[in-house]
């Protein structure tokens, strides 16, 4: 009984998924891309991110864990370069509004696609008003986490301080999002199961993003047409109250 239970079991582990990377749908092919980069991949993706926020981390760093967890990287090494990633691309816009100004680096930076001018706004409100600490805090917030740099080097927070900062708050972060995928993927026959259900989530998420940009850029199309309609419409003498009642 023994002997023929073994050549079974054998059977069965050969045919059970070894990690992400053999699973099917967009979870599997993303995986298999982040396992091709490689730790340092993984890196130069998070130093991307954080200089081009609609690059997700949340969805780059636990897929980068769960190839941790079934042994296809190095988690220790996978926090290591992803802070160092996300410190130096901190840095690139802590020096740019050292250099250039937030004002300046606002109008250049906004330029790019699928950024506006208004993420840099919040961002630069949240330093004001919460001071130094922000730079710590708001690397745990979306959007926040990225471009709090630059008011940072725009009002010349001493160096020491923004990196002490930065790489604490950044290896906080990366930590739980690796640790929360590398649990993950120590599950294998979790994963084979649900691997469907991971893939809709994906591709709820990619969406629900492009979603929310399309419509983020249509509002702030029309409310920018409503201001210059607003500024036509009104007479070269005119003087307006808060009421839109002619004065004078």
């Amino acid at each position: 009984m023994t002997s023929s239970a073994a050549p079974t079991a054998l059977l069965t582990a050969a045919s059970a998924p070894g990690s992400l990377t053999e699973s099917g749908g967009i979870v599997g092919i993303a995986s298999r891309v982040i396992d091709a980069l490689g730790e340092w991949g993984v890196g130069l993706l998070t130093f991307i991110e954080t200089i081009f926020p609609p690059i997700p981390s949340e969805l780059i760093l636990p897929l980068a864990g769960a190839l941790a967890g079934s042994g296809d990287m190095n988690i220790g090494l996978l926090i290591v370069v992803t802070t160092l990633g996300a410190y130096v691309g901190a840095l690139v816009l802590y020096l740019l509004g050292a250099k250039l100004g937030l004002e300046r680096s606002i109008r250049w930076l906004s330029k790019l696609p699928l950024v506006d001018r208004e993420d840099f706004d919040k961002a630069a409100g949240w330093f004001h008003r919460h001071g130094r600490s922000a730079v710590f805090f708001g690397r745990f917030i979306p959007g926040v986490r990225s471009l709090i740099s630059l008011p940072a080097g725009a009002d010349r927070m001493p160096l020491v301080t923004f990196s002490l900062f930065t790489i604490v708050g950044s290896g906080i972060w990366n930590t739980l999002l690796i640790s929360l995928g590398a649990a993950l993927g120590t599950q294998y026959e979790l994963i084979d199961e649900y691997a469907k259900y991971l893939d809709y989530i994906v591709y709820g998420a990619i969406a629900g993003v492009i979603v929310w940009l399309v419509v983020r850029a249509l509002l702030r199309r029309r409310r920018r047409g409503g201001s210059a309609d607003a500024r036509d419409t009104r007479e070269p003498g005119d003087h307006r109250d808060a009421d839109g009642d002619v004065r004078g």
